[in-house]
């Protein structure tokens, strides 16, 4: 709860500093906020300890709206953590922009307080405030140039199919209420066990299942984000594919694991569907790409599909997801800052931009084959250890069939981000070389650094959610 707090007023407080002309001191102020609050978090964590029935201890807050346990703490370190990456981004891709700086910098803290709600709930009220915050603030940021018609059709399009996305949770969440009386998971949960409740109750449950789907743009309800992220400005398409889907993704797991006790094998089938055709429809579509953002968008479906594989062993897979969250993001993050370096000024993404940068900036054009290396699952890099965990353990559970399609999906995804790589080092360069900004190259380097690190030692992460 201290978390929350805090992260809403350091918000508050770059929306005041922008009134007494203290611009120059919003970026660094913030990250240094942000950096104390991660403390605060982690102080947190190790702060619950275990009960005297040697479980994992849980603090709840204001009649259990907000409930702070081991997911909720990890989850919100690794939101912030990128949070601070996508803030240290924001001064030199808004330097034409400088007097709405500080407008920036809160919208994502306030994106960030979204995120840290969706999975601190304890009661769907919150649940859904946590969501709407964090959609509300993803809207703005994608028409936030008024003057592109490419950002103002993203807005749009990204604002109606969030809004139908909104309806239908909300639906849910009333079906969910009409069935059990309450709006907290725990008294839902103790419904759920008497195992007498009525056909809409599921109802709801889908209901929720497809509203978050839509969040996490896994096929069938994925139409919107490739025209979303491309005509989103870079920054604005980072924070989509990396911050917003992650906290999409925790939310859908805790959410199902809250309200369930079983899971129905109808259910479950339905997941695997969902998750093979996102890791397929999203790997083959990516192939056709020339846009490397609208490529980075069906990447990511396809991602959102591998993270789904979570549900056919949920009692186990948390520090799973987890991990392959982190390894996703933090590639993301990398191959975004060395996008936007690459693309400044630029009318478009394209491949043929990234030609011969592997001639011209040799550090740039190291660390975006990394991150691209990393997300198609090739050792040592942390992406190749978040599926490896993710095949181990749903082949535990005998389903063979969607490991043997997320091998075959791996390997089709060799062929795109390949031709993302051969751009850079074997072709001829497309203009002169132009000097990176300090806050690209730090953020790029550090964000791979951690990606790799967490390779190297998985358990560091593996074992954060008790």
């Amino acid at each position: 709860m201290n978390t929350l707090i805090a992260i809403a007023g350091l918000g508050i407080v770059c929306l005041i500093a922008e009134i007494f002309n203290l611009r120059k001191a919003i970026v660094p102020v913030t990250i240094i906020g942000l950096m104390a609050i991660l403390g605060l978090t982690v102080n947190d964590y190790f702060g619950l300890g275990l009960d005297s029935a040697n479980t994992e201890r849980t603090e709840a807050f204001y009649n259990n709206m907000i409930v702070n346990n081991s997911y909720a703490m990890a989850f919100t370190g690794l939101f912030i953590v990128l949070t601070i990456f996508l803030v240290a981004l924001t001064p030199e891709f808004h330097k034409n922009h400088k007097a709405k700086l500080s407008d920036f910098v809160a919208i994502k803290l306030f994106l960030l307080a979204g995120a840290v709600a969706m999975v601190s709930f304890g009661n769907l009220a919150m649940f859904f405030l946590g969501i709407e915050v964090l959609s509300i603030a993803l809207y703005v940021l994608a028409a936030s140039e008024p003057k592109n018609i490419k950002s103002n059709e993203a807005g749009m399009k990204y604002f109606l199919m969030g809004a139908f996305a909104s309806g239908i949770l909300l639906f849910g969440i009333a079906l969910i209420y009409g069935a059990t009386g309450s709006f907290d998971n725990t008294a839902i949960y103790a419904a759920v066990l008497t195992g007498n409740l009525p056909g809409w109750f599921f109802m709801g449950i889908v209901m929720l299942s497809i509203g978050l789907l839509f969040k996490i743009a896994a096929v069938p309800f994925h139409f919107w984000a490739p025209d979303v992220y491309q005509g989103s400005p870079a920054l604005t398409t980072a924070t989509m594919s990396t911050l917003a889907k992650v906290a999409a993704m925790a939310a859908f797991f805790k959410l199902m694991s809250n309200l369930n006790h079983t899971v129905p094998g109808a259910y479950i089938t339905i997941i695997i569907i969902v998750s093979i055709l996102s890791m397929t429809v999203g790997n083959l579509m990516a192939l056709k790409q020339d846009s490397v953002k609208r490529m980075l968008a069906f990447s990511g479906i396809s991602h959102a599909g591998f993270m789904l594989m979570v549900f056919l062993n949920p009692m186990v897979m948390k520090g799973v997801l987890l991990y392959y969250a982190a390894a996703y993001a933090l590639a993301g993050i990398a191959a975004f800052a060395v996008i936007l370096y690459v693309t400044s000024g630029k009318e478009n993404e394209d491949v043929y931009q990234f030609n011969g940068l592997g001639k011209t900036n040799p550090l740039m054009a190291a660390v975006l084959t990394c991150s691209l290396l990393s997300m198609a699952g090739i050792p040592i890099f942390s992406g190749f250890f978040g599926k490896f965990f993710l095949f181990e353990n749903v082949l535990e559970n005998g389903f063979v069939y969607v490991v043997i399609a997320g091998v075959i999906n791996s390997i089709i995804s060799v062929g795109y981000y390949f031709k993302l790589i051969l751009a850079m080092y074997n072709k001829d360069a497309t203009g002169e070389a132009v000097k990176v900004p300090v806050s690209y190259s730090i953020v790029a380097v550090a964000a791979i650094l951690l990606n790799l690190a967490i390779g190297l030692y998985p358990d560091a992460v593996l074992h954060l959610i008790k």
